[in-house]
């Protein structure tokens, strides 16, 4: 019996193996790839989060891989909206200070423009899109959100971008300071990655993933 392909459009490693841990709990017997596995001459391209929202970013890197190869693809993007700066940073997060991938100066930003904001106003979300595309055109999206505020000072070492400053609500440790494990059952990431589950099950059912 031959099982189903999936690629996750991600160079992270980490990334690949939470998921694949999240397909395993559910039952479903899936191949997850990640795109190196497909090398790099040609490989996958990178594609630029160029969309308005985390659906449309999750989206474009979802058809992107399907389309270069050939197999159903699963995409994520996701980020930090602030309560008191309107919903910023939002799909912006990676690159709120200027500079893509910079997380302590985007972290110092988000701290220094808060600076004056008390405490009851500090409420803070991470997002996370997570889609699913097929060759022929296919597309579902899931979501996850994860509730918190947001502290005045870093805290922990277990993470990276804005997880030193956010805990999540019913907690008193920062994402940074959680297990892994922890956030892999409450993150943002693994709610939006878990509501695609139940769409790969009935796609697999209808005979489209293979």
């Amino acid at each position: 019996m031959t099982v189903p392909r999936l690629v996750l459009a991600s160079r992270n490693e980490h990334k690949v193996i939470e998921l694949r841990r999240i397909l395993a709990e559910s039952g479903l017997a899936v191949e997850l790839l990640g795109v190196d596995a497909f090398g790099s001459d040609p490989g996958v391209p990178d594609v630029a989060e160029t969309g308005a929202t985390f659906a449309e970013n999750a989206l474009l890197k979802a058809h992107a891989v399907a389309a270069a190869t050939g197999l159903p693809a699963v995409a994520d993007d996701s980020g930090l909206s602030v309560d008191a700066l309107g919903g910023m940073p939002g799909v912006l997060s990676a690159r709120w200070s200027g500079r893509h991938g910079d997380d302590l100066a985007n972290l110092a930003l988000v701290l220094g423009q808060l600076e004056d904001v008390p405490d009851d106003r500090r409420g803070a979300a991470f997002h996370c899109a997570a889609a699913l595309a097929l060759p022929d055109g296919t597309e579902r999206v899931g979501e996850g959100y994860w509730p918190g505020t947001l502290t005045r000072a870093p805290r922990g070492t277990n993470g990276f971008g804005y997880d030193p400053i956010f805990v999540p609500e019913g907690r008193t440790q920062t994402s940074a300071e959680m297990s892994s494990d922890e956030k892999d059952q409450e993150s943002h990431r693994a709610r939006a990655l878990r509501s695609l589950v139940p769409i790969v099950e009935d796609l697999i059912a209808a005979g489209r993933l293979r």
